[in-house]
């Protein structure tokens, strides 16, 4: 049984993620993210999980090591 509360709509989604709500329809549409439908407005929804599965996945720090070529 789906849970209203645990979804988010578009709008509130990218805000949770610091993003743009056609950043964050782009990363759906590209398969980043999975999006859900409501079955009586066909509106966009996030769940919660996936979001902060996403953000720990954005969050990683990047390797370091080594040094970086330089431009000369």
């Amino acid at each position: 049984m789906i849970k209203v509360k645990d979804y988010l709509r578009v709008k509130d989604a990218a805000d949770y993620l610091g993003v743009s709500p056609n950043t964050l329809r782009n990363w759906s549409r590209d398969g980043r993210i999975p999006v859900y439908r409501n079955p009586m407005n066909a509106y966009r929804l996030y769940k919660k999980t996936d979001l902060e599965r996403l953000l720990r996945t954005i969050n990683r720090p990047v390797p370091t090591g080594g040094t970086r070529p330089r431009g000369d």
